[in-house]
């Protein structure tokens, strides 16, 4: 399997919450870090933050980008029964044949800014 095929395998087994498997896409050793929250995890953590995160959710692929060891993923999180949604752009980077380093950006979804909404300035993307 390729580094593409793992990440898209991975989100697959996050998508429906197979926490079992998750170990397998990772060195022991790996490194995550959540550079939006200051947060670094070793890999247990990582797997323990995502199984208690509450609620159930989805996960949909909108975008992979490979370069040699480097895979680029963006998705979208949207939590089940509930409006808020969420979209991140993980930077999965492999040696060994597993991730090594895993570098996150989350973002909430939301509506652009009143001042911006106010000023007239930019345009939704799409109705979300």
């Amino acid at each position: 399997m390729d580094y593409k095929e793992q990440v898209i395998a991975l989100w697959n087994d996050m998508d429906k919450q197979n926490w079992n498997n998750i170990h397998s896409y990772f060195n022991d050793e790996a490194i995550i870090y959540w550079n939006n929250t200051n947060e670094e995890f070793n890999l247990a953590e990582y797997v323990r933050t995502n199984c208690e995160y509450p609620g159930d959710w989805s996960i949909k692929i909108e975008r992979l980008e490979c370069s040699e060891n480097l895979v680029i993923s963006v998705v979208k999180v949207q939590l089940e029964n509930d409006d808020v949604s969420f979209h991140g752009i993980s930077f999965f980077e492999f040696n060994n044949g597993r991730i090594s380093l895993l570098n996150e950006y989350w973002g909430d979804d939301g509506k652009a800014p009143q001042w911006r909404i106010d000023k007239h300035i930019g345009k939704p993307i799409n109705n979300k």
